[in-house]
């Protein structure tokens, strides 16, 4: 069904191509964050494709809210749905039971919620989790797993672990019955388990071995970048991935700043996503290769300049700092859409950076280079 592939090393970071039924995925790769099946910030999927965008990312969860996974099932899935040809990876709705811990009941069956939409109960549990991804039709689906609190009490974390390690055999079970459904819109639907264990090293390790003996498509490292700081998550991944299967796709959830992707590939991660490049460009703040700037700051007010010489991005090629940060200021839904579009432009041309420099035997030199730039103060 998928077919991963190995293309060059240096040390631990990874240069690979994973093959799916919907399209092949040059990695390392962000995965753009589309929620509700549509990317915060008015930018559509044909924008995506024009800034090198190769996986979108949403929310099973949200999606199974609004407008609910029947009825998107009932569209073609969520590909024909949002007018996407590449391939789209689902979450399963575990992170769900993490951030709406106010909102949320567990058990050894699953997760009874009430929807932070109308206060509705939704029951969810990894049979259920599968069939909505099942519906959603994603190039992959999540396992339905706890996200326990990166620092929360052993005994806890070493409980909701092994309830996470029963979930992804109930998943692996699931989704097979699933794909072999005549009625089923992607059969070749893929299924990546996470690793879970806070900050505790050998918990972290033993459910890693566990995870790999199941023969899954891929694996992520789940329940980072959750309070724990970025010395610690760098050291869970220094002592987690090597546990991982070297054959197949590693993820790191919910990860996060250009400086953490950096640190990450390093240590042979393919797989990132996450919501800052979306939601710092709506508040203001543009990623440049000189540090970060805040648009909103009065002394871009007749700057004429682009957010940063040299992006083609839409918004770097036709207007001014000043422009965008009026529109901005005045609350035009334009400059929120222009500044999402910088920012996820400047994420994928870091990806398409990272894997030239490892072709290239560099990947070292590079990302000293990168981050030096990345921590240049406001120009």
């Amino acid at each position: 069904m998928a077919k991963y592939t190995l293309l060059k090393t240096e040390g631990r970071a990874k240069r690979a191509q994973f093959e799916t039924v919907h399209g092949t995925v040059q990695t390392p790769v962000f995965m753009n964050v589309g929620t509700c099946a549509a990317i915060k910030g008015a930018v559509s999927t044909l924008d995506l494709s024009g800034i090198g965008t190769q996986i979108e990312l949403s929310n099973t969860y949200h999606l199974h809210v609004r407008p609910g996974d029947e009825i998107v099932k009932k569209m073609g899935g969520i590909r024909k749905f949002m007018n996407w040809d590449k391939p789209v990876l689902t979450d399963s709705g575990g992170f769900q039971v993490f951030s709406l811990a106010g909102l949320r009941k567990i058990k050894e069956e699953g997760v009874t919620f009430h929807s932070h939409v109308d206060g509705r109960v939704i029951f969810m549990g990894p049979e259920e989790s599968m069939r909505i991804q099942s519906n959603l039709a994603s190039t992959i689906a999540m396992a339905f797993d706890e996200c326990p609190p990166s620092l929360a009490e052993r005994s806890y974390i070493e409980n909701s672990v092994a309830r996470t390690t029963r979930w992804l055999e109930r998943c692996k079970k699931e989704m097979a019955r699933l794909n072999s459904l005549e009625d089923t819109i992607n059969r070749q639907q893929l299924l990546f388990g996470i690793n879970q264990g806070g900050t505790l090293t050998d918990v972290r390790i033993e459910h890693a071995k566990r995870i790999t003996e199941m023969e899954l498509d891929g694996y992520a490292v789940g329940g980072l970048a959750v309070g724990e700081t970025h010395e610690e998550m760098y050291r869970v991944l220094d002592e987690v991935v090597p546990y991982l299967p070297a054959d197949k796709p590693v993820y790191l959830m919910g990860v996060g700043t250009p400086a953490n992707i950096l640190e990450a590939v390093e240590r042979g991660v393919d797989f990132f996503d996450c919501v800052y490049p979306t939601r710092n460009g709506r508040h203001g703040h543009a990623y440049t290769n000189h540090g970060k700037i805040n648009l909103l700051n009065a002394k871009y007010e007749t700057d004429d300049r682009p957010i940063e010489e040299g992006c083609g991005c839409p918004a770097c090629r036709n207007h001014s700092r000043a422009y965008i940060r009026h529109l901005l200021k005045a609350g035009e839904m334009l400059g929120m859409r222009l500044m999402v579009l910088h920012n996820l432009y400047f994420y994928n041309t870091m990806m398409t950076e990272i894997r030239d420099a490892i072709d290239n035997g560099c990947f070292a030199s590079y990302k000293k280079t990168k981050l030096e730039g990345l921590e240049a103060k406001e120009n």
